[in-house]
């Protein structure tokens, strides 16, 4: 059996609404009403968080929060590594998912001559940078720290000098360069995208498995044509953000999004892709059970949490 790691981030600076940082307490709740040993079961690692700097206003606003986040990210990126030269499997639970930046690096600097390709099941694409970000919420970036783009062929903002330096300094987190191929990323559920995230996705001719096409294909086609898109990969970096499950189950979390997956291709999906024994980490992002009503979003990802965890350990 592969040994597990929980791996615990409560940040939720670069999230554009409050809550984030309780996502992991509500999984924990959830799964206390199914009378479930989940969390008794693994050894938790917890990385400390800076949540303390959004009692002050951001400095940056292209990149709100960002000294904070590049802390995050060096934190995380360590932690992460750590348990992969351990060869333990970080299942991590984070908050905004800014700090999958850190995760990414985290594995890569583990094994820097690995090629790691990411399936990121999600509705938003994140590869904003803060030259095109129509917010300046980081959480909206994270592709594009770990691929070291600044994607200025679409730059709307005028940046800062300061701004500038902290999104180089990010870019080199974990090592000098990208960290993976833009064309390594495989989308599953991103349907709410902007016009420079549009840019890099033709560009890199990113695969983009929408809802339709799950629905219609069904789950183990669309798993397996993602995990085909990747075969040149040593490594595989799975990312689930809540928001990808459709609005009629994922009130509970900062941006949801219309005509996203059920809870059912959700839950079929995760345990199907992390049985390609290329997968190195799983995470689970963005769960806000201060949006919700009676904590529905963390009892359905805590459900998906489980299930994909046990699809881990049987098929190992």
């Amino acid at each position: 059996m592969r040994k597990i790691r929980l791996v615990e981030v409560r940040s939720e600076l670069a999230a554009g609404t409050r809550g984030a940082s309780m996502g992991i307490d509500a999984l924990k709740i959830a799964s206390i009403k199914r009378h479930s040993s989940f969390f008794m079961k693994f050894e938790p690692v917890s990385v400390k968080d800076e949540n303390q700097l959004l009692f002050g206003d951001p400095q940056f606003p292209f990149a709100k929060y960002g000294d904070g986040v590049f802390t995050m990210l060096n934190r995380v990126c360590d932690a992460i590594t750590e348990l992969r030269n351990e060869s333990l499997f970080p299942i991590v639970l984070a908050g905004d998912h800014s700090t999958a930046a850190g995760t990414i690096c985290g594995i890569k600097q583990a094994d820097p001559d690995k090629r790691l390709g990411v399936i990121w099941i999600d509705a938003h694409a994140d590869f904003h940078t803060p030259y095109t970000t129509p917010s300046g919420n980081m959480h909206g970036m994270p592709l594009a720290m770990v691929s070291a783009l600044d994607n200025e062929a679409c730059e709307v903002n005028d940046v800062e000098e300061e701004t500038e330096a902290l999104w180089e300094r990010i870019k080199q987190i974990g090592g000098r360069g990208p960290k993976i191929a833009p064309s390594d990323v495989v989308f599953i559920g991103v349907r709410d995208t902007e016009e420079a995230e549009n840019h890099i996705i033709d560009k890199f001719g990113i695969r983009n498995f929408k809802t339709e096409e799950l629905n219609q294909k069904g789950v183990q086609k669309v798993a397996a044509e993602a995990l085909e898109i990747l075969k040149d990969c040593e490594q595989i970096y799975i990312s689930f953000d809540v928001d990808s499950l459709d609005t009629s189950i994922s009130t509970g979390t900062g941006t949801p999004v219309a005509n996203g997956l059920s809870k059912e291709e959700a839950f079929e999906l995760n345990k199907e892709l992390i049985k390609d024994k290329r997968v190195c980490c799983w995470e689970i992002v963005e769960v806000n059970p201060t949006l919700d009503t009676e904590n529905r979003m963390a009892e359905n990802a805590f459900d998906i949490l489980e299930a994909t965890t046990d699809s881990l350990i049987e098929n190992f």
